[in-house]
C-alpha cells in the first residue's frame, strides 16, 4: 500500500481480514475439495515411484566418517554433517551428536487470490523420514545445497517466486530456527509471497485456502512441520483488548530469560563423544534413550535427484508438546515457557508448556520431571480442545511423531503466577512475535499455527 506522499504504509490493514476470509473457507477452495485432499494425496503417491530402506550406516554410499575427527560426512563437503557436540545448561552437562548445516534453507509459500480468497500453493511432497512418505508441503522446501544445484538434480519448483521476491507482495520473510536439541543453529528462510502472475500448474502441487489447511491440521501426519511453522508466521492473529502482560513486559521477561541462563556449548569431534555407542549399523545412546542415527536408502521419482542415500536421525518413542490454556479476563491465554537449549543460536526459545519425550523421562522420579506434564498426561477428553500427531521434519528425522495438544488448565492447576521459566501470554502476542526470528521455537510454531487456523479454536 502507498499513500498519496510517497511514503508506504506501516501496515495494511487489510491483510489480516483477507487472511481471515481464506481461514473461513473450510470446506472448499478454487481447486480441491478438502474431503478430496486425502485422494489427491494417495494419486500421487502412486503417480511415482518412492522407497525408502533401511542401511547401515558404514555402507551409506557418499557417506564416510571424516578420518581423525569421526565426524558423519558428504564426499562434496556440503549438505549436512553429524559431529559431537559438548553442552552445559545451568550446571547439567551432557555430550550428544548433533546434525551440522549451516546453510539456510528456504520455505516459502506461494499466495494467490481466487475469487476474492487468498489460496495457498501446497506440494505433495516426500521426505524420506515422513510417516506415510508424501505430506502437505510449503510451495518451495529447500535447502542451500538442493536450489543452488549442489546435487545436480533438477531444478526447483516455482523457486523463482522466493529468490526474486519483489516480483510478488512479501506477506512474510523471517528467519526461524529449527530443532535446538537435533540441530546446531539452522535456521530457515519462511516466507510467503503473493503472486499476481498467471501460475503454471504442476500435478503435485494444489491451490487450498487457510480454512482447508486448518481443517487438515485435525487430521495425523497430513501438513508438515515447515508448512506449519511458515503459516505460524503469517500476521492471523488480531491484538486482544487486554492481556496479563503489556508487550514490553512479554519482550523484557524474555530478555531476562535468555540473559539469566547460562549455556556453553562446542562442536567437538563425533569419535570423543561419551555416553554413544557406534555400530556398524547405527549411533545410539549407552542407555537407548533420546534418539539414534541410522542410515536409509531412497527412491523418489518426482524429487529434483531421484535416489540417494543418507543418515536420518530417529527419536526413541513419540514426543509430547502441549500448550495449557485458559481465559484470563474473559481473554484467551497460552502458558509458554522459556527452553534453553544446546542447538540454539541464542540460548532461550519461546516453547510449549509441555515438551518432552515421555520415554527419556520414565526412570526419573516425579518431581525431576517436566513442570505441567503429569497435567497434560491425565487431562480428560473434556479438557482437551485440540489434540493430533504431526511429524517433525522428515528430510533428516525418520519417523519423528509428536502428539500436540491445547490442555484446558484452572486456576488451581496453573496460576496466573506461574513457576520461573513460564509465562502466560496471548495468541496474538505470539504471533507478534512469530513474525521475528528466533522467539518461538518450531514446536511452539506448529501449536501457534493450529490455534489460528483450526475450525473451532479462535
Amino acid at each position: 500500500m502507498t499513500l498519496a506522499t510517497g511514503l508506504a504504509a506501516r501496515d495494511d490493514t487489510r491483510l489480516p481480514v483477507r487472511l481471515e476470509r481464506s481461514r473461513r473457507a473450510v470446506a472448499t477452495g478454487a481447486g480441491l475439495a478438502t474431503d478430496d485432499v486425502d485422494a489427491w494425496l494417495a494419486g500421487r503417491r502412486r503417480a511415482h515411484r518412492f522407497t525408502v530402506e533401511r542401511v547401515p550406516l558404514g555402507e551409506l554410499s557418499g557417506w564416510s566418517s571424516e578420518p581423525g575427527s569421526g565426524n558423519l560426512v558428504h564426499r562434496s563437503g556440503r549438505f549436512f554433517s553429524v559431529e559431537g557436540l559438548d553442552v552445559a545448561i545451568d550446571g547439567r552437562a551432557w555430550q550428544q551428536p548433533i546434525i551440522v548445516q549451516p546453510e539456510v534453507g528456504i520455505l516459502g509459500l506461494l499466495a494467490k487470490e481466487f475469487d476474492g480468497v487468498l489460496h495457498f500453493l501446497m506440494q505433495a511432497k516426500m521426505e524420506p523420514g515422513n510417516p506415510g512418505l508424501l505430506q502437505l508441503s510449503p510451495t518451495v522446501q529447500a535447502t542451500r545445497s538442493n536450489y543452488t544445484g549442489v546435487h545436480r538434480g533438477a531444478e526447483v519448483t516455482y523457486l523463482e517466486y522466493f529468490t526474486r521476491p519483489e516480483r510478488g507482495r512479501v506477506i512474510a520473510d523471517v528467519l526461524q530456527s529449527e530443532h535446538g536439541s537435533w540441530f546446531l543453529r539452522k535456521s530457515n528462510r519462511n516466507m510467503i509471497i503473493e503472486t499476481f502472475d498467471e501460475v503454471p500448474p504442476h500435478e503435485d502441487f494444489c491451490w487450498l485456502t487457510l480454512g482447508q489447511i486448518g481443517s487438515l491440521l485435525h487430521r495425523d501426519n497430513v501438513v508438515n512441520m515447515d508448512a506449519r511453522s511458515v503459516l505460524a508466521c503469517a500476521p492471523m492473529a488480531p491484538a486482544e483488548a487486554g492481556a496479563v502482560r503489556s508487550d514490553t513486559d512479554v519482550l523484557s521477561w524474555f530478555t531476562n530469560e535468555r540473559a539469566r541462563h547460562d549455556v556453553r556449548v562446542r562442536r567437538i569431534p563425533l569419535a570423543e563423544v561419551t555416553d554413544w555407542v557406534r555400530t556398524k549399523d547405527h549411533i545410539r545412546h549407552a542407555d537407548h534413550r533420546y534418539f539414534r542415527v541410522g542410515g536409509v536408502s531412497v527412491i523418489a521419482g518426482n524429487r529434483e535427484v531421484t535416489s540417494w542415500m543418507q543418515p536420518l536421525l530417529e527419536p526413541v518413542g513419540v514426543g509430547l508438546c502441549a500448550f495449557l490454556v485458559r481465559r484470563i479476563g474473559g481473554v484467551v491465554h497460552l502458558l509458554v515457557h522459556a527452553r534453553a537449549e544446546g542447538g540454539l543460536l541464542d540460548t532461550v526459545e519461546l516453547g510449549p508448556t509441555v515438551q518432552c519425550t515421555l520415554q527419556n523421562h520414565a526412570h526419573l522420579p516425579e518431581r525431576e520431571r517436566p513442570p505441567f506434564l503429569d497435567l497434560v498426561r491425565r487431562a480428560g477428553a473434556d479438557r482437551i480442545r485440540y489434540t493430533a500427531l504431526h511429524s517433525e521434519e522428515g528430510g533428516r528425522f525418520h519417523h519423528a511423531v509428536s502428539r500436540y495438544l491445547l490442555v484446558t488448565a484452572t486456576e488451581a492447576e496453573a496460576a496466573a503466577e506461574p513457576p520461573a521459566g513460564f509465562a502466560w501470554v496471548t495468541p496474538g502476542q505470539l504471533n507478534s512475535l512469530a513474525r521475528h526470528g528466533h522467539y518461538l521455537n518450531v514446536q511452539a510454531r506448529t501449536l501457534l499455527a493450529v490455534v489460528g487456523l483450526a475450525e473451532g479454536l479462535q
